[in-house]
């Protein structure tokens, strides 16, 4: 028996065992004001469900599409949502050193955007603390949100 053609015929009939990411797990000093500053910066959005009060230790965010409504969980997910859950140490952590960098603090995820220009400015004026812009295959962004959680953004 041909094993070549024996691998192509398992490879057409395997099904997909991962078809996306549904959510990041951000741990924060102070939930409610992580959705405000979530929601200014970046347009995440809390899910239906969530009141939104000081005092709350975790909360689901999600991207509204263009029309304002938040997408329904399925089997694939375009957009991670934020997990944001109160963390018992102090500060944020989602983020690594690569050597490649000099040992700086590294993005732990990187988000897409159609217009970098626009959100570079919005970052600005919204005092958000902005590590570095580089071009890569794209503009590149990295920035902290207020626990120092670090994030990239990216316009391909």
């Amino acid at each position: 028996m041909d094993m070549q053609a024996n691998e192509e015929v398992k490879m057409e009939e395997r099904l997909e065992d991962i078809t996306g990411i549904t959510c990041i797990y951000v741990p924060v000093n102070d939930v409610y004001e992580s959705i405000k500053w979530y929601q200014k910066n970046l347009g995440y959005q809390p899910v239906i469900n969530d009141r939104v009060e000081p005092g709350m230790v975790t909360a689901v965010l999600n991207f509204p599409d263009r029309n304002g409504n938040l997408p329904s969980p399925g089997l694939r997910q375009v957009v991670p949502a934020l997990f944001l859950h109160k963390s018992d140490e102090e500060g944020g952590r989602l983020r690594f050193s690569w050597s490649l960098d000099r040992g700086k603090p590294h993005a732990m995820a990187c988000f897409i955007t159609p217009r970098i220009e626009e959100l570079f400015e919005r970052f600005k004026e919204n005092g958000v603390n902005i590590l570095g812009e580089r071009m890569t295959s794209g503009p590149n962004i990295t920035f902290a949100d207020p626990d120092g959680n670090i994030w990239e953004v990216w316009q391909p």
